[in-house]
């Protein structure tokens, strides 16, 4: 394997949350004076911080983005995601493989805030295999599509960022992986949505997870 360490995404590559997520973030948006089909809200938001999108979301409800609003809606996303969250098929294979091909350097590095990074990683039974390999995008000077949050994880596993392998599925996430110097192999069960990581600059496309465990195996 040419790879020393594999950097893992959190949703929608190790759990399946942004419907969930989203869906939240969409009937929030609605009271507020927005509404949309989910599918255009999973559009505009998926991949960044709703903070990021402020400007916009004022725009659209003409209302300020207040730091209660932005508790409501994470105390209603926590709430459904307590309840819903599964894990991505296949990602468990694929986590374990990755431990047992890097001799353990393996990390997850989110965009998303520590809390629901945690939560969602215990929630599935992935907490174990990255220890304190989980770094937050929110804890840096800059989150996604910025690179700092692989740049980041790559240096506490000790591992040269052109020799790390990322695993993505959003296009800003690639971005992220590509501007880091690594290379992104991007999640993508949904063929329509592979031009964009192509153009991201995904190497690799996995319609499954589990592909990744097979690609791994020795």
């Amino acid at each position: 394997m040419d790879f020393e360490a594999i950097l893992f995404d959190c949703d929608g590559v190790l759990v399946d949350s942004e419907p969930i997520t989203m869906g939240v973030l969409r009937d929030l948006l609605a009271e507020s004076g927005w509404d949309m089909p989910l599918a255009e809200c999973m559009a505009e938001f998926v991949g960044v911080t709703v903070r990021n999108k402020a400007a916009l979301i004022e725009s659209r409800t003409g209302r300020p983005l207040t730091d209660a609003w932005m508790a409501d809606f994470y105390a209603r996303r926590n709430a459904a995601l307590s309840a819903r969250l599964q894990p991505i098929p296949g990602a468990h294979a694929a986590v374990h493989a990755a431990r047992d091909a890097t001799a353990g350097r393996i990390a997850c590095a989110s965009g998303a805030d520590r809390f629901k990074l945690e939560l969602q990683l215990q929630m599935v039974g992935l907490a174990e295999p990255f220890g304190d390999a989980v770094f937050s995008g929110h804890e840096l000077r800059r989150t996604k599509p910025a690179p700092d949050v692989y740049l980041a994880t790559a240096q506490h596993l000790g591992a040269a960022p052109a020799r790390c392998l990322v695993i993505e599925d959003s296009p800003t996430g690639v971005q992220a992986g590509a501007a880091a110097g690594a290379e992104v192999w991007a999640y993508c069960p949904d063929a329509r949505g592979a031009d964009r990581l192509r153009a991201a600059g995904a190497t690799r496309l996995l319609r499954h997870m589990d592909e990744l465990a097979q690609w791994l195996a020795p």
